[in-house]
């Protein structure tokens, strides 16, 4: 119950009161459905409560407790203030049968979009969203000062950050996080953060399990924002149908499942949009400061926002030659939301915000400076025709018949006849065709183009907003992607605008000419739209069956769990770097989530007396020092000793990413490391043995990863990888590898192996079939100055390569050398 009531007051009261005050002309709102009057009442608390946690947290002042009191405080002054004049006293409309519709909506995001993936790892977009959310709500600070970092000896910060000369960040904390100053532990997330906010509160509501189901219940808030917006333009059957395809189709239900901002982006852009609307051609003044705060909050989402704003913008100033004003006071906060944008782009997160200027500079400045000069002559037109009638009456009627002509050109040349070729990649000339094969379908494309043409000709001027920032996306988009095309990665574009507008004008297609007519062929009309819409439903669910089943990273969150609870507060957990492995995507969470201490090596290879010292320094201030590893990782020395503590292998539920092709099957990504502990050396008195593939990661360099069979484990070599040998005898005489050519195929040359010993080579020789001894005789005087060093000995493998799905055409894509199971030194 505490958990509802706290729901309630982050995400309803405030906006309910607020949209029941008796200001900014209340009848007139209040006339409004009630299921939209349920809807606005929603978005205002969700729009104050991100804008008082974005507020918070840059202050470094965020906790949830703080931020429901706030919330109670708004809710009680608005009950103090207005009293009995926030109720209606039947001047509000009555519940019609349009109220079923939402519900219907709400009913299938929560049958599609739960479960949520378990995806809180590192290594990509997904993890980093989760964990920015996360220590938002831990540290309630925009910007993290951790204390791990910052209390790394001067010396020792080359071997997990090294400084990267860069005048904007000095170095990565992890895979999206920045180090700003290694000196305070300043670390800030890669990505804007009004959707790590909200990952924040739904954190403060129900722990990690509510910040996974964060981005679920943006997708429903998207069906909605998408439905109301589409009801006010097409009307609620048309709109109500389109948000339920949308529901049904496959990429809204990856993405509602799938930690992204790109969802988040959809929900709230069209309810700005239809803010907008509202407060610029209704003339609903309520709606100004509603649209404003909605403008500024975009800002804070992601950088395709900037093209929501521009967009909008000119549609506003379009809309004075129908007779439209610009309103004042949406103006005003939306100039306040972008000083604080700049701020934000600019201090908090300005490396993100350099990569995206540079993005932007990259364009050429020959280009941006047309768009400018074309933008504020198009502003400058349309200012000078307003002002007189009859000028104005023609270009009502031109712009939207132009972009009728666009629009449908565009898609007819991107469909039929665009192909790669000098700056135009593959994926950017087949993009649409890409878009509707997997995602929209061909009969949705016709009915969505048929769609448009009948909308923009008929009720362009109802909402020029939302008409024209769908179709500056969709050409923005279609025209250069911007995303490396793996799926469903790549469909994250056409998940704000392009999808729900495309389906909102494929439904708008479907229900035409059913307001006039004898009433037989209304009815005929109207029975194909409903039988076409749902055929064309069905095929999203047919397309979504798969997905429905699937739980993306399923058990990770148990195996994070497990391991973290290994360490104490007062433990250093030393993990290899990204070079040797995957085992580093386990180190963000345990960092940011689990509160661990934890450091990443920057290269498999560290500087060996610099790492000696830092170990000297950690192993007196942690209570113990570990290491997590599994790829190989260069650390041993005579003066560092080691003791193995535990290890694990799990496979969790991943779905495949091909390259411009649709994802048909899930497979198993595999997890397996060691852990070791950090202890005084100690002298080896005996042979070097190593069972390569078992508990070996401090040992080899350049390996492929683990694996077992039947008959053991091994690893695959690489075109040169590396051992180390510690403390070796001054009497070693013989290096023995147990070897095996992995089924190499006759059409392939036998795999050819060569190995030296500290730089002296040994010898070269052919491996054939299974797993069998190969003998290297180690010359006297190189085992005599091996035993001498304080170095560990090296021994290098060359091996010629192959490529089994070249070679075989199964799935394997590795350079693979020999298999190697056992390595003696005698």
């Amino acid at each position: 119950m505490v958990g509802v009531a706290a729901f309630l007051i982050v995400a309803v009261v405030p906006g309910l009161l607020l949209f029941r005050a008796p200001i900014l002309g209340r009848a007139q709102r209040a006339r409004l459905s009630t299921e939209e009057r349920a809807f606005w009442s929603v978005v205002t608390s969700v729009a104050v409560s991100l804008a008082l946690t974005m507020t918070l947290a840059a202050f470094g002042a965020y906790r949830f407790t703080r931020l429901i009191w706030i919330d109670v405080l708004v809710a009680a002054g608005a009950l103090g203030w207005w009293r009995t004049g926030l109720l209606y006293r039947g001047t509000a409309s009555r519940p019609g049968w349009t109220l079923i519709l939402p519900v219907v909506l709400v009913g299938l995001g929560l049958r599609f979009f739960f479960p949520p993936a378990e995806y809180i790892i590192g290594g990509k977009d997904p993890g980093t969203y989760m964990n920015e959310g996360i220590q938002i709500a831990q540290r309630g600070s925009l910007v993290v000062h951790d204390p791990v970092v910052a209390s790394v000896p001067a010396a020792s910060r080359n071997l997990f950050f090294p400084s990267y000369n860069n005048p904007v960040y000095y170095s990565n904390r992890f895979m999206g996080f920045f180090l700003m100053d290694p000196d305070t532990g300043a670390v800030v997330g890669q990505f804007p953060q009004l959707y790590p906010a909200s990952i924040a509160i739904a954190y403060g509501l129900d722990g990690l399990t509510g910040a996974r189901r964060a981005v679920g219940f943006w997708g429903i808030f998207g069906l909605l924002a998408v439905y109301f917006a589409g009801a006010r333009l097409v009307g609620a059957p048309a709109a109500a149908a389109a948000a339920a395809l949308l529901a049904m189709n496959e990429v809204q239900i990856w993405f509602a499942r799938y930690p992204n901002a790109e969802l988040a982006l959809q929900a709230l852009m069209f309810a700005t949009l239809l803010a907008t609307a509202r407060a610029q051609t209704d003339a609903d003044r309520f709606f100004e400061p509603v649209a404003g705060l909605l403008f500024a909050l975009l800002l804070f989402l992601r950088p395709e926002a900037a093209l929501v704003l521009a967009v909008a913008g000119i549609a506003i100033v379009m809309s004075r030659l129908d007779g439209g004003r610009v309103p004042k006071v949406l103006t005003l906060i939306t100039l306040a939301g972008l000083v604080l944008a700049a701020w934000y782009w600019t201090r908090v997160i300005r490396a993100y915000g350099t990569y995206q200027m540079i993005y932007t500079w990259n364009i050429g400045v020959l280009p941006l400076g047309a768009a400018a000069v074309i933008t504020v002559a198009l502003v400058g037109l349309v200012v000078w025709a307003s002002r007189r009638p009859e000028t104005a009456r023609r270009w009502r009627e031109r712009i939207p018949l132009a972009l009728i002509v666009l629009v449908v050109s565009g898609a007819t040349y991107a469909y039929f006849l665009r192909t790669p070729g000098g700056r135009t990649a593959s994926h950017d000339a087949l993009a649409l065709r890409t878009f509707t094969a997997f995602y929209l379908l061909a009969p949705g494309l016709v009915a969505a183009l048929l769609g448009y043409v009948f909308v923009v000709r008929r009720w362009f001027w109802r909402d020029p907003a939302l008409i024209l920032t769908v179709t500056t996306f969709a050409l923005f988009f279609f025209y250069k992607i911007r995303i490396v095309p793996e799926h469903f990665w790549m469909a994250r574009r056409f998940l704000p605008a392009v999808l729900p507008a495309a389906l909102l004008f494929a439904a708008s297609a479907a229900f035409v000419g059913l307001e006039t007519g004898r009433r037989p062929l209304r009815a005929a009309r109207l029975l194909i739209g409903v039988v076409f819409l749902s055929l064309l439903g069905g095929e999203y669910l047919r397309a979504s069956q798969p997905i429905l089943h699937h739980v993306e990273y399923a058990g990770v969150i148990p195996k994070l769990e497990q391991l973290a609870s290994r360490f104490q507060d007062d433990d250093l957990v030393i993990v290899e770097s990204r070079a040797a492995s995957d085992t580093h995507v386990l180190a963000l969470p345990l960092a940011y989530i689990y509160a661990r201490q934890v450091l990443v090596l920057n290269t498999p290879t560290p500087d060996k007396r610099q790492f000696q010292a830092f170990i000297g320094w950690a192993r007196g201030r942690y209570r113990e020092v570990y290491f997590l590893g599994s790829g190989g990782t260069d650390l041993l020395s005579k003066s560092i000793g080691v003791t193995a503590v535990a290890s694990d292998r799990f496979q969790v539920p991943e779905y495949e990413s091909p390259m411009n092709a649709y994802p048909r099957r899930v497979r198993q990504k595999e997890f397996e490391y060691g852990l070791y502990r950090f202890v005084d050396p100690r002298p080896e008195a005996a042979w070097f043995t190593l069972d390569v593939g078992t508990r070996d990661d401090l040992h080899v360099v350049r390996f492929h990863a683990k694996e077992i069979t039947s008959g053991g484990s091994f690893r695959w070599t690489r075109d040169a990888s590396y051992v180390s040998i510690v403390s070796p005898l001054p009497d070693s005489r013989v290096v023995t590898l147990w070897m095996n050519d992995g089924g190499r195929p006759p059409t392939i040359p036998p795999a050819q192996v060569s190995v030296s010993f500290n730089g002296t080579p040994l010898g070269s020789t052919l491996v054939r079939g299974g797993f069998k001894p190969y003998s290297f005789q180690i010359p006297p005087d190189a085992a005599r100055l091996a035993a001498q060093s304080d170095e560990p000995a090296r021994m290098r493998i060359e091996s010629s390569l192959w490529n089994p799905r070249a070679a075989l055409g199964v799935s394997d894509d590795r350079n693979l050398g020999v298999m190697i199971d056992r390595i003696e030194v005698r």
